[in-house]
């Protein structure tokens, strides 16, 4: 009943701000949901996370965070033959969407860890419409039974949080990097909530890491430990690192600088937690309170600099031995989002998408010309 009366406040409170919000918080609000009058068929809006009958399980699940904002409604006609917009109008229709190698990355996780749930968080609220299964990328995904696509209304998941307060003051949506920051506040909240594994869409899980110890992230480099993996247990020590992190992060927030709200968090933790500014000495776990820091060739074996190495078919088996021994590999896709995959060409992603997201992989060569 409290919670019920809590939604309901909270929502008049986000109608009151609407009209005097920027757009980059009108992307994640509720009420500003998909405006699809205008279609044949009405598309049914997903599960909020924290309203579904089935809650992530503590400790026990791996989450993505997708934070862009969504594409028109014109954009949805050209896929979607029940779609019939208004012609010259652009309405915002919030439709479900994964990019393949978003697909790859939520495949990947599932296909190695048949026994954790993976969920998709969308932060600006989704609708999946009728036929949506046609969708060749996102049928792929969700063929496994383990994989969940939830909306996350970040209000109220963040209501009885440390965090609440701090995004009411809107600080977050003045940000140079909304969609960057966004995910960096999501992913210490979720681990805040619920701790298990969090994972950026642009990795390649390689091997299963549901034996791997309840608590850990990898270097990034000899100078910062990287967001992009990280498992914190829902309690005991797991959840202190969490606190520190969700403490840090108001604390220290800067709008204007891309990584300090991400790595910058779980590095300054860590230094504090490990008592050391040097990343070597934190690779043992006994300094680090039983906290494991792993090197990089763990999850970071190819660094952000030689991001091409992944998508050059003269470095293909260089690669892959470099990686041999890694549990996830990361793409780097803020650099090498936009570098095109041609199907049919051999590289290490293209090999390591055929292994480790087959179905998505399968998908991508029978009805696209890139990947």
């Amino acid at each position: 009943m409290f919670y019920l009366l809590f939604v309901i406040l909270e929502l008049i409170w986000l109608t009151f701000i609407i009209e005097c919000s920027p757009h980059n918080r009108r992307c994640y609000l509720g009420t500003l949901a998909a405006q699809v009058k205008n279609l044949i068929e009405k598309p049914k809006k997903l599960e909020d996370v924290l309203l579904a009958d089935a809650l992530p399980l503590a400790g026990h699940s791996i989450f993505f965070h997708e934070t862009s904002c969504p594409s028109t409604i014109n954009s949805i006609s050209k896929k979607l033959p029940t779609a019939e917009p208004k012609k010259k109008k652009k309405n915002y229709g919030n439709y479900i969407e994964l990019t393949a190698r978003q697909a790859c990355s939520v495949e990947s996780a599932a296909f190695h860890n048949s026994k954790t749930n993976v969920y998709v968080l969308y932060a600006s609220p989704r609708y999946q419409l009728p036929n949506i299964t046609a969708d060749p990328i996102l049928s792929a995904v969700l063929s496994y039974k383990n994989v969940h696509l939830r909306n996350v209304n970040m209000w109220t998941y963040a209501a009885t949080t440390p965090m609440y307060k701090w995004l009411k003051g809107g600080k977050l949506f003045k940000s140079s990097y909304v969609f960057s920051h966004v995910s960096d506040f999501l992913r210490y909240l979720t681990l805040w909530r619920w701790g298990g594994t969090y994972l950026d869409m642009d990795t390649i899980m390689l091997r299963s890491i549901e034996n791997m110890p309840p608590n850990f992230v990898g270097a990034e480099s000899t100078y910062y430990l990287a967001a992009g993996v990280m498992n914190f247990a829902p309690d005991g020590l797991g959840h202190k690192i969490s606190k520190l992190c969700v403490s840090d992060f108001v604390r220290n927030f800067k709008g204007n600088n891309w990584a300090n709200n991400g790595p910058g968090v779980i590095t300054r933790v860590m230094r504090k937690i490990c008592d050391t500014e040097t990343i070597a000495l934190m690779f043992d776990p006994k300094r680090c309170k039983g906290f494991y820091i792993f090197d990089r060739n763990i999850f970071y074996a190819i660094s952000w600099e030689e991001w091409r190495d992944f998508f050059e078919p003269e470095k293909m088996e260089k690669t892959l031995g470099r990686i041999d021994h890694s549990y996830i590999a990361h793409l780097w896709n803020k650099i090498s989002g936009d570098f095109p995959v041609k199907v049919g060409i051999k590289s290490a992603f293209t090999t390591m998408a055929a292994n480790n997201c087959p179905h998505v992989y399968k998908a991508i060569i029978n009805h696209f010309s890139h990947f």
